[in-house]
């Protein structure tokens, strides 16, 4: 399918980010469909938009004011539709922390335990800051546990929990007749996977979420908060590459290997996810 790129340069301003401004592009759209687009570049992850009959579906908010500016300049160069809903895809800063830049109005939705994980204290142990007062507006308001539906007009949307993953609350957003599904962190193509053990993140559950959404799902096409887009063959190897490493892992530590040993038995970039296989093998995975 050809992909036709909507563009929008805007003047940034340095003081906003930690690094210099160039090396952040302006947020773009990347069109998938008459009405489905991914968004692309700013600060933050990837996510998505849906424009329908009547109102915007946004995929993950981006994660400061002017990459959400520059989101909603781009969506109002292709429509004057209001934005309606934001699902959020998990509790992670790049996918969240841009829910209190949106329209006023705009209903978040989440699983369950993405709501829960965004209250959390930090890794560093602080408060969470959508716990003040002021921020309790910006959580989702809408929340499921397995499956639930949203629809724009006569556009069904699926929205999709199969089981912890990268966290305890990833949601897949899948689309049926573009046979497209927006899934979050649940994978990563140009990098090791990232699972959030401290959000309850779990290797193991990853392998079967990502399978039952295989299963479950016709997608053709997956979206990813990192990576470039998947097809079904693309998911699957990532699969098997997680599946691999656990399995020398798991080896390894039947040669009574110490976990500093295993570690130099992987690439460097590895070594947090071989951590937490370890973990979850001698915890009885």
């Amino acid at each position: 399918m050809k992909k036709i790129i909507v563009f929008l340069a805007l003047f940034a301003v340095p003081a906003l980010f930690s690094q210099p401004q160039q090396q952040i592009k302006p947020v773009r759209l990347e069109k998938l469909s008459d009405n489905l687009y991914q968004v692309m570049d700013g600060r933050g992850a990837q996510g998505g938009v849906y424009v329908g009959a009547d109102a915007v579906l946004l995929i993950d908010s981006k994660m400061d004011s002017l990459s959400v500016m520059q989101e909603l300049e781009a969506l109002r160069a292709i429509t004057d539709k209001p934005v309606r809903y934001a699902v959020n895809t998990h509790a992670d800063g790049d996918h969240v922390r841009g829910n209190r830049f949106q329209p006023g109005g705009t209903v978040f939705i989440s699983h369950e335990n993405c709501r829960r994980e965004m209250l959390l204290p930090g890794r560093n142990g602080g408060p969470s800051e959508f716990s003040t007062p002021g921020m309790l507006r910006f959580l989702p308001s809408i929340t499921f546990s397995e499956k639930m539906d949203v629809y724009i007009g006569a556009k069904r949307i699926e929205l999709r929990h199969f089981g912890t993953a990268h966290t305890t609350g990833d949601a897949v957003v899948y689309f049926p007749e573009e046979k497209t599904a927006f899934v979050g962190d649940m994978i990563f193509l140009s990098r090791p996977p990232l699972i959030h053990a401290f959000k309850g993140g779990n290797s193991f559950g990853a392998v079967k979420a990502i399978e039952k959404m295989l299963e479950t799902l016709d997608a053709e096409r997956f979206c990813s908060g990192h990576s470039d887009i998947a097809g079904r063959d693309g998911v699957t190897t990532y699969v098997a590459g997680l599946k691999d490493r656990q399995e020398k892992i798991r080896g390894l530590m039947k040669k009574s290997r110490t976990l500093d040993e295993i570690k130099k038995a992987f690439a460097g970039n590895e070594s947090a996810l071989v951590e937490i296989i370890f973990n979850e093998i001698k915890s009885g995975q």
